[in-house]
Formats: C-alpha cells, structure tokens, sequence
C-alpha cells in the first residue's frame, strides 16, 4: 500500500535521524497483510407443520447456543482487549512489532462547536470510525499555557503552578513569560509530572513536538526526543516528523508522542471565530488530521496506535468589547499602587505593601457589586471552588474576572492590543469548550463495552442508556462532556502503566467505564 498523499513536501529537519533503513520503511508501508475471514455458520429451517414443537424446542435450543456463544465471545473480547493495554503487549501491522503507541495532538483554540461548521469532514470521519466527546471542559483561566500543562499533568492550575500566560511569583521574585524561553524553560516553573516523566520513569521512549511546557522537569526527567517550538512551521513537517518518529525500529520508536499546532488559535485572535480566516485554518487543520490518519492506515497502525486530537480550549469574539476601565474605579492613586498585573483577559493584582490595600479591595468590591453583569472579583476566600484556583502563592491575591463581552483596561490603554477574537473567560462558558476526537484501541474498546451492554436484556426492558455515552444519527459514539485533567489517565491507561500513574486532580476511575 502507498504512501498517503500530503498536501505540500517540504524536507525533514536536518536534524531528524529515525535510523530506518529503506527496506524497513518499504515493509512499513506495504500493507500486506490479509485478515482471517470469519467462519460462516449455516442451517436449514423446518417448514413442515409435523414438527413445529421440535422446531420450537430447536429454537429454544439456538437461542440458548448463541447466548452461550454471546457470553464466550464477550469473554475472548474482554481477553483480547485487556492484553492490548498492557505495558508490554506487543503487536504486530503484518511486518513490524510495535508495543502500545498514543499519538496526541493538540490543536490549539479548535473550539468544540467548530466541528458543526462543516468545515471538519476528515476530523468528523475520524470520529465515525472512533469516537469524540461532546466537549472538553479546560481549566479556569481558559488560557493555553495553563490548559497545556494541565493536559500533560492532569492537574488544574494551582496545583501545576503554571497560573497564567503571564505571572508574577512572589516567592522567587520573578516573573514567568510563556513567550520566552528565559523566563519559561526553567524547570522550577512546573509542577506536577507530565505524560512524559511518568513513561520515562516506566522505561517508555518519548517524543514531544513543541508542546507548550519545558524541555526538562524539576525532577530532572526529559522527553527522549525534543524539538522545540517555532513559528509557522508547516504541517507538511509536523507530519513527516510524526511518521518518522513511528517508521524508527522498536527499540527507539517512541511510544509517546505530543505535538502542538498553533495556527488556527493564531487566526482566532488575529481576525475572530467567525471570520474567513479561521474558516479556511480550520481546514487545514483538518486536512492535517487526515493526512495523519491515511498515514497511519498506510502502516497498517490504524488498530495499533491510538490517536488522539484535542485542543486547549475555545474561542469567542471579542470585536465590539465592552471596556470596564480599572483606573476609573481605583482612581489615579489606586491604579498607580497596583505592583503587578498577571493574566489576561483576567486581571490578578498585587497592590504595594506600601498602600491599604483592604481599602481598595473594598472600592473594587462595590464597583462588582454595582455591575455584576460585567465583573466579578475574588480574593482566595471567595475564588470559585469550581476554578480550583485559589491554593497558591503565584496567583495574585485579589483576582477581577470580566464576564463575557468585556475587557479590563485603562482611559490611556483604551483597545489597543486587543484582538478580534480571545479566550481566558469562565471555562463553563460553551464557547470556552475544547474538544475531542480518538481513533484506535481506545475507541475499538468504547465499541464493544457498549455493544455488549446494549445486549443485556435487563438494561433493554428497563431503557437503562448506557452511561457516559450516546449514538448519533450517523453511527458516531459521542462521549458525555469531562475536564481535561481526565486525559493524563486516559494515556496512561492505553500505554499499560496506569499503576506507575503520578497523582492527579482527575476523577479517580473516570475511565473504567469505557474499558
């Protein structure tokens, strides 16, 4: 079987060494594998009269058999499926052995309503054939830096630390900036143990193409591959470092593998979720999750590696904000006492030990109070418990949230630098939600738990819907709406090292459901 076709073919990296001889790749790609026909089964009816009791009792008697033989495939399913998630299983695409494989790919701000546009057929086909989730609910703030490492880690944000795009951290002094290497890389930023760490600990080899995160964790633990994240690279090489990755031999071949795609969150905030431009990057992303999927079908892997697409969080439009202007509700004094500012569209503050900052907490208060169709704000006391965003140092002590449809900024600031498109808002907001596609082991797993719940009688008569799932008209299997702290679990159990799982903030057996 050929190759799948991608769109343009730029060159690898010269970097990239997958150490695969041509002849591998040749076996990788061949396709040449043929599946063992099911066996038919056969009978002859009775039609004469005569015997209609026998042919009652016979039916009786088949009835009986294909429960039997009901109960035995469940089992010899359960059995097959069960050695799939295991660390060591090994199994094999007709010309090479590969051992349990995730792929996840996050592409950032694809809210969860863009795949109704009709602009996602190879995403919605990816579904069809696996499954996707009505949403993914982020972590409060809805921002990518955030929502990223809270994908990895499974933790939300006072837990993992990362608090912000942009935050000061009162015990070191310093402040944390997502666009820079300098004051982002350094491992005492990040808490928690990533995806990556927990499969290294577990003997697994890793690969992280520019997931937004450090290249190293406090504990001293790296991806066994790391490309850090550039600008406009194109998809044609994502792609081809992808399959590179998957085409090494096993004892190099990663079992992990995270990559990052930015361009269509990039043309959210340039020109708005409704406009041409994101239409059109939509697309593209989508012709990128085809391209990977034919890929993978290509190696025969399709029934091998799990892949999974999800993104940070989603979009709204943020052209005609309504401003709610700081330094007229501080006054000039106020304002200029503030010592430090974290996040956005959110506002964290930190007044200076030299001022009440009681006093002004109070002025802000009132000005909530008096507008509660526009601001909310919150100290640690009175933080949402539902944000699990209180319990740590980094956020600012007093934190103002603006409702949909406004923005914090100053008379001298007015709108500039704002953009067309934001996110940072409520993560219980719908245009706030992420989303979720699988395809592989996972999803074949989903299919057949599902089946054969549907099949107890008991669960039939009494119209008890199977829990935590739902059929669409077109034969999709939707997953209810979970928090993406679930993630970190769901990897770990499709890589067969769920028992070497660090602690998170995920529901504890979420997943047991679908298995």
């Amino acid at each position: 079987m050929k190759e799948a076709n991608v769109s343009t073919s730029p060159r690898l990296p010269q970097h990239v060494s997958d150490g695969t001889s041509d002849e591998e790749r040749k076996g990788l790609l061949s396709g040449d594998v043929q599946d063992r026909p099911d066996p038919e089964l056969s009978g002859k009816r009775p039609w004469t009269k005569r015997i209609l009791v026998l042919a009652t009792a016979a039916a009786l008697l088949l009835l009986g058999v294909a429960a039997g033989e009901c109960l035995l495939s469940r089992r010899a399913d359960k059995n097959t499926l069960r050695a799939t998630f295991l660390k060591d299983a090994v199994r094999s695409n007709g010309t090479h052995d590969f051992k349990p494989t995730v792929l996840v790919v996050s592409i950032d701000g694809l809210q969860a309503g863009y795949l109704d546009r009709g602009l996602t057929p190879h995403l919605l086909d990816i579904a069809k054939k696996g499954l996707r989730a009505k949403f993914m609910k982020p972590i409060f703030p809805t921002l990518t830096f955030p929502n990223h490492w809270a994908l990895m880690t499974g933790l939300y944000a006072e837990s993992h630390g990362i608090v912000a795009n942009n935050f000061w951290d009162p015990e070191t002094g310093t402040e944390f900036h997502y666009n820079s290497a300098a004051h982002s890389w350094n491992a005492s930023w990040w808490f928690g143990e990533p995806m990556w760490e927990t499969a290294g600990k577990a003997g697994l080899i890793t690969a992280n193409l520019m997931w937004p995160g450090p290249p190293q964790t406090r504990t001293g633990w790296s991806p066994t591959y790391f490309i850090p994240w550039r600008d406009k690279v194109p998809l044609k090489e994502k792609h081809d470092q992808i399959m590179a990755w998957l085409d090494m031999p096993i004892d190099t071949r990663p079992q992990l593998i995270m990559a990052y795609e930015p361009s269509l969150d990039q043309a959210g905030h340039l020109t708005g979720p409704n406009s041409t431009l994101v239409n059109n990057t939509l697309s593209y992303v989508d012709r990128f999750a085809k391209d990977i999927h034919e890929s993978l079908e290509a190696r025969n892997l399709t029934d091998i590696v799990d892949v999974v697409f999800v993104s940070d969080h989603g979009m709204t439009d943020t052209s005609h904000l309504n401003m709610i202007y700081i330094d007229e509700i501080l006054g000039k004094d106020g304002y200029e006492a503030i010592e430090h500012e974290d996040g956005w569209p959110s506002m964290g503050i930190r007044f200076s030990p030299s001022v009440d900052a009681a006093h002004y907490l109070d002025i802000l208060l009132d000005a909530a109070r008096a507008n509660p169709e526009k601001f909310d704000v919150y100290t640690h006391e009175t933080m949402p418990q539902r944000y699990h965003f209180s319990d740590n140092p980094r956020i600012a002590p007093i934190y103002i949230v603006p409702k949909m449809a406004y923005a914090l900024t100053t008379r001298k600031d007015g709108d500039v630098g704002f953009t067309k498109g934001n996110h940072g808002y409520d993560n219980d907001e719908p245009s706030m939600r992420a989303f979720f596609v699988a395809h592989g082991p996972f999803s074949a797993v989903t299919k057949v738990v599902q089946k054969q719940n549907s099949q107890r009688l008991m669960r039939r008569l009494l119209g008890n819907p199977n829990e935590g799932w739902h059929s669409t008209a077109d034969d999709t299997y939707v997953l209810e709406g979970f928090e993406n702290v679930n993630l970190y679990n769901l990897v770990m159990k499709l890589l067969g090292i769920q028992d070497s799982a660090a602690k998170t903030n995920g529901t504890e057996g979420f997943w047991d459901k679908y298995f």
